[in-house]
């Protein structure tokens, strides 16, 4: 029985030494059944393989009938551009080796089809190249003094507007459902759930995300994700663990609210609160009050995942003290039900 783990044909840009830059895979599969897999290294085989227009027809047609619509879409409008493309067709989930395979593995997460923390994204820093994000398209940084200069001697102009490994995920990927109101601030990559509201000054970094419904005014670092019906506020902020040499990956469960200007070290259960101000970090020392008149202290760390907390500081001595929350965080929902 054959399997596939994923499979996406894209169209690459490259620079003029020929390598590739980017890759965008309009609808690409995860887990496709083995009849469909098989037939699709029939015609690619297996890693990333130039698919020609023939070869992209016949992968329509195979598509259709296998009730891949989306994808077949796509592959017929490869084969009617008469151009050749990339077929990405890898057997596992194994280290990433090139630069299309990165990018087929960060469009299986912006397109649904898994959640942050699942896929093995071993070298894939070593397989994104920087590159200059450009109103005329991804560019080699090397090659854009000579492009400024031909767009200005043209009477246009070329606007650079990042210099990054990633893209925004807008330009690849547009999740049903969401709202994203500065689009380079949600890089591709990133696992947008429907219902989702990211404000301008909202970020979702790659394999990381929200659930969905969820508000993010503030910064979901890689590796994190919100449950449903978390809320996080202004400039509020969750640790990665790129930085750091962290082991622990933090998570948010459901019915959460990290408040404006705080932000979490710790991995939360569901419906906990973090008043807005306060950062709570794995060593941070914390008052915890059952309810029954007793209290001891903790490290922030003893709490990680635990539901029903509050994180507050006492207003006069400034300790940090966790209480139950047995109330659940409830979201505005005629801010969420209109996206």
């Amino acid at each position: 029985m054959t399997e596939l783990f994923a499979f996406g044909l894209g169209h690459a840009n490259r620079n003029a030494a020929g390598s590739i830059l980017d890759t965008w895979f309009p609808a690409p599969l995860l887990r496709p059944d083995s009849a469909t897999a098989s037939a699709i290294l029939a015609i690619t085989g297996a890693g990333v393989s130039d698919v020609s227009a023939s070869q992209a027809g016949e992968l329509a047609t195979l598509l259709a009938a296998s009730g891949h619509a989306a994808a077949a879409q796509s592959a017929q409008a490869f084969a009617d551009a008469n151009q050749t493309v990339l077929a990405v067709a890898l057997e596992q989930d194994a280290p990433i080796e090139s630069t299309p395979e990165a990018y087929l593995k960060l469009h299986l997460l912006s397109h649904r089809l898994t959640l942050p923390n699942t896929l093995n994204l071993d070298g894939i820093f070593a397989h994104l190249p920087t590159i200059a994000w450009t109103n005329q398209g991804p560019m080699d940084p090397a090659e854009v003094p000579a492009a400024t200069l031909q767009a200005r001697l043209g009477g246009t102009l070329l606007h650079v507007h990042s210099l990054d490994k990633f893209p925004q995920m807008a330009d690849y990927v547009q999740p049903a459902g969401v709202r994203i109101a500065n689009a380079s601030r949600v890089r591709l990559g990133a696992y947008v759930g429907d219902g989702t509201t990211v404000m301008h000054e909202g970020q979702i970094n790659f394999n990381s995300g929200s659930v969905g419904p969820n508000m993010v005014e503030g910064r979901i670092s890689q590796g994190v994700i919100l449950g449903a019906n978390t809320d996080l506020g202004g400039s509020a902020s969750t640790m990665g663990t790129l930085s750091g040499g962290g082991k622990e990956r933090v998570a948010v469960g459901e019915n959460c609210l990290i408040g404006a200007n705080a932000g979490t070290g710790i991995p939360l259960g569901d419906r906990c609160t973090i008043e807005a101000g306060l950062y709570i970090t794995a060593g941070t020392i914390v008052r915890l009050l059952d309810g029954s008149g007793d209290s001891r202290q903790v490290k922030a760390r003893d709490l990680a995942g635990e539901s029903d907390l509050l994180f507050i500081r006492h207003s006069a001595t400034g300790e940090v003290q966790c209480r139950t929350n047995r109330s659940a965080i409830e979201l505005n929902d005629a801010l969420h039900a209109h996206n």
